[in-house]
């Protein structure tokens, strides 16, 4: 039996990237350093094959070929960031002209093909020059980011159909300050609850300043929601996958659609004094300018068990007191990466968003399979990646299925639309529709971004079942 996956009508369909991924840096550019531009300055050798920030996918000077290359593979949908950077390289003061030209060029490219144009402020990427004044443990951060988000909407919200205040905020939390890969690379939980809590309220004053400016122009967050299943129904199992929820997933979520934090979360910060230094006028900020909608990010699930560390007065507090990780046996795996793959968290995540956030607007803003050697899978000048299509063709249904019982989504964008710079790893997994050659940055089709143009034109695809 054939089943046709029909999407609703006006459903998106894209792709998402962001500046420090692909854009590079181009002498006299006016590009100012960035935490990653610094990192990789003093630590190259942590950077796999000791590959940096400085070329990524030469966006900024390719911009048209790959704006043609949206495109052809069906894209009416594209997510990418500015980089704070390179619009006001000291992350206060004067910006950077050059910077401004080719932001409204590439939007305008973008716009005048018909694509939405969805632009994020934020990629993990902060001028470094506010990194050395105490990054984002510093609140004084928080007034920076609020003027540069100012100043990117009086530029460019002509050109933008919405905006997005952070990509994955919880990400810099976990790998920077209770994990060693992203900078500063330092393991403190009171200063990762700092940065966390100066993320939330830095986003709030964003969708504040937003509607300020333009009070019909929607603004979302971008959030990694990795739902947390237990290893088993004992309630040890069931707290750490609770507490691991409240960590990864929660503590953004909550505030950012409901506009408040969650109870035990509190408690949690209280008992083991993690609690950041808030006022109440900040609270009300962020009470009051909760998200027009929301982007969900979503690879693999989070599986846990009881912890097996138990904490010690004097301890370096870390996750790994409150839940440990689970192998789950005979999961389905992308041998190329070693992530699960389970297709169902993206159903599970929709019926969470419909039954206990009041069924917000969102969409599927990153999903992706990342692939290590990938030029082994061409024929014929093309690569065949057959895998990449099966993996998008399972989370689809899935997501179907989530829309089907009621859940308010309204498009679905992979990462990404070509393959990009990506941090630590750099260019050791591909993720692309389009294959870039690193040496001569060529880019090519790759079968996928084939297959996709058409699942965008029929508004979904057909599956023998």
């Amino acid at each position: 039996m054939i089943k046709d996956y029909r999407f609703p009508a006006g459903f998106l369909w894209g792709s998402s990237t962001s500046g420090p991924q692909s854009e590079g840096i181009e002498a006299g550019d006016g590009k100012g350093m960035s935490n990653w531009d610094y990192w990789y300055s003093i630590e190259p050798e942590r950077f796999h094959g000791q590959i940096g920030p400085e070329q990524t996918s030469t966006f900024y000077k390719n911009f048209a070929q790959d704006v043609d290359l949206l495109v052809e593979t069906g894209h009416t949908v594209f997510r990418t960031s500015i980089q704070w950077s390179r619009l006001i390289p000291q992350g206060r003061g004067e910006i950077n002209q050059p910077a401004v030209n080719f932001y409204r060029q590439v939007f305008q490219a973008i716009r005048e093909r018909g694509i939405q144009l969805y632009v994020n402020l934020y990629h993990f990427d902060l001028p470094y020059a506010l990194q050395e004044e105490g990054g984002w443990e510093s609140k004084e951060i928080v007034w920076a980011y609020e003027a540069y988000a100012r100043t990117c909407f009086q530029l460019f919200d002509d050109l933008v159909d919405r905006w997005i205040t952070f990509n994955e905020p919880i990400v810099p939390v976990e790998c920077g300050y209770l994990g060693t890969c992203h900078y500063p690379a330092k393991v403190d939980a009171k200063a990762a609850v700092a940065v966390a809590y100066h993320t939330q309220l830095a986003s709030a004053l964003a969708v504040q300043a937003c509607h300020a400016h333009n009070p019909d122009k929607k603004i979302a967050i971008v959030l990694n929601l990795t739902p947390a299943y237990a290893k088993s129904q004992d309630p040890a199992d069931q707290k750490a996958a609770r507490i691991a929820e409240l960590f990864q997933t929660r503590s953004f979520l909550d505030p950012s659609l409901q506009g408040s934090y969650p109870d035990e979360l509190l408690d949690l910060l209280e008992e083991y004094g993690l609690q950041p230094q808030v006022t109440d006028e900040e609270l009300e900020v962020i009470a009051r300018n909760t998200v027009d909608f929301l982007g969900v990010n979503y690879y693999q699930p989070l599986r846990v068990q009881a912890p097996s560390l138990t904490y010690q007065e004097g301890d370096q507090l870390l996750p790994d007191h409150f839940f440990a990780p689970y192998d789950l046996p005979g999961k389905k795996i992308n041998p190329h990466r070693g992530w699960e793959i389970y297709e169902q968290g993206l159903y599970d995540i929709a019926l969470n968003l419909r039954d206990n956030y009041g069924n917000p607007e969102w969409l599927v803003t990153e999903n992706g399979m990342g692939v290590e050697g990938e030029e082994t899978f061409r024929d014929q000048g093309r690569i065949q990646d057959d895998y990449r299509i099966d993996f998008i063709k399972g989370h689809l249904k899935e997501l179907h299925r989530g829309i089907e019982a009621g859940s308010n989504c309204k498009g679905y964008m992979m990462w990404t639309f070509i393959d990009c710079w990506s941090w630590l790893n750099a260019y050791k997994n591909r993720y692309g529709f389009v294959e870039l050659d690193y040496e001569s940055q060529e880019r090519r089709l790759k079968k996928s971004g084939l297959w996709f143009k058409d699942v965008s034109r029929r508004n979904g695809f057909l599956e023998e079942e």
